[in-house]
């Protein structure tokens, strides 16, 4: 009946020495198999003890049905050649710091990976903010059993920071392209952030990434070559066109000013009418200006969108910028032949694009567009390069989309680590498993 009992419990070399219910909770009372008793936690060999147990501690266990389970053991403390003295392991908990059973924490841990942190805290009845401990102990029991080699075989890596609460607070994520996981993840975005990733690998680790997508952050650039020279830089295409599109959006803004303002003006200085219709053919600059302030007026999806996307209206819309708005319109053809430049069949083709891009965007004589053909050219051989090997960010920015799911399910965090944790847990190939399931 007992080893029955250590199986439904999940605990293994244990033994129970007896059974009780106390305030509607059921105690039962363990001790370590023999030979097992007397180990140090951290390097588990078998010490001599050093003094008597000191009280009785309790850990959390699997619930039995409906009833809360608690195992009940006297820990001794062990004098460790090594280590020193240190309160003895047990087999059914992870350490000395956890007071729930490992079987208990590997259920909450798979439960948070599926589902938010509240609905695991009702039921498995632990407070809120004890879920987030538990998961980062199972991350770092998993980390470790891993050890290394979680690390061996990156070559194709992609590095992105995302932000997880406000006031620019950002953690630093680093993917592998080629298993499409999380293999790091830290808080902060500077330089000496990503220099402690790469401390992480060895020489051989190193030298093994061949490329690194990134956007235009440089302290992303210095840190990679500084730590991996070999390693071949590419631009994402996504934040290229983004920095082509927030110039024409900057464009759509100074457009709208102005028409507005002219408009305006207009309007004022426009002599009064007297009553009845205007005469056929009478001049009226007041609405001609309106008419081409209303142009620019909610057109900001209509130019933003891609041209295959464009609604009936939008595409109206888009037509009376033609016509109305020279400048808006040129803008717009920068930006469209920017995104052709992704469409090339091939990289020669593509840089023959880009080339012609660059010469058209330098002399357009429209400042936002000069600058951001600046900021493309100082990246055009790493842009060609992502074109060349048809790799982008995309496989980074749908894992920082994945992190802002998961800060929502759990209402943000109060500790940035449980944080961390969880992100390892759900979009790294730890495998987290229900307690009593094969791998």
């Amino acid at each position: 009946m007992k080893r029955i009992l250590c199986r439904i419990l999940g605990v293994t070399l244990t033994v129970i020495t007896g059974l009780r219910f106390e305030e509607g909770c059921l105690i039962v009372g363990v001790r370590p198999r023999r030979g097992r008793e007397l180990r140090c936690p951290e390097c588990g060999r078998r010490c001599p003890r050093y003094d008597a147990p000191r009280g009785m501690r309790r850990w959390r266990a699997l619930d039995l049905c409906s009833t809360m389970c608690f195992l009940e053991y006297a820990p001794r403390r062990v004098r460790c050649p090594e280590h020193g003295v240190r309160v003895e392991a047990v087999p059914w908990a992870d350490g000395s710091a956890s007071r729930f059973t490992a079987a208990f924490e590997e259920q909450v841990a798979w439960l948070c990976v599926n589902c938010n942190t509240k609905t695991v805290s009702e039921l498995m009845r632990v407070d809120w903010h004890t879920v987030g401990g538990i998961c980062a102990r199972v991350e770092k029991r998993l980390r470790e059993a891993a050890g290394r080699s979680r690390l061996d075989g990156l070559r194709r890596i992609g590095i992105d920071e995302t932000s997880y609460t406000k006031g620019q607070r950002y953690l630093t994520v680093v993917v592998d392209h080629d298993r499409g996981c999380v293999v790091w993840c830290a808080r902060g975005h500077d330089k000496e952030t990503l220099r402690s990733f790469f401390e992480l690998l060895t020489d051989r680790q190193r030298a093994s990434i061949e490329v690194v997508t990134r956007d235009g952050a440089q302290w992303i650039a210095d840190a990679v070559s500084e730590r991996c020279p070999n390693a071949e830089q590419v631009m994402d295409p996504f934040h290229a066109v983004q920095w082509v599109t927030d110039a024409l959006d900057g464009v759509r803004r100074a457009c709208w000013r102005e028409a507005n303002g002219a408009a305006k003006a207009a309007r004022k200085s426009a002599p009064r009418r007297g009553r009845g219709r205007p005469r056929r053919g009478e001049a009226r600059p007041e609405l001609d200006a309106r008419r081409r302030a209303d142009a620019v007026k909610g057109s900001r999806y209509a130019v933003l969108k891609n041209p295959e996307d464009l609604t009936d209206k939008q595409a109206r819309t888009l037509a009376a910028v033609e016509r109305e708005t020279p400048r808006l319109w040129r803008a717009y053809n920068i930006k469209e032949r920017f995104r052709d430049v992704f469409k090339a069949p091939d990289p020669v083709a593509a840089a023959a694009r880009l080339d012609s891009w660059l010469s058209w965007a330098c002399r357009c004589r429209i400042p936002e567009m000069v600058e951001a053909g600046r900021k493309v050219r100082r990246r055009r051989d790493a842009i060609l390069r992502a074109v060349e090997l048809g790799i982008s960010n995309a496989r980074v920015e749908a894992i920082n989309n994945k992190i802002k799911v998961t800060q929502r399910m759990a209402y943000g965090f109060r500790n940035v680590d449980n944080l961390i944790a969880l992100v390892m847990l759900r979009c790294s190939d730890l495998e987290v498993t229900l307690p009593g399931r094969a791998v």
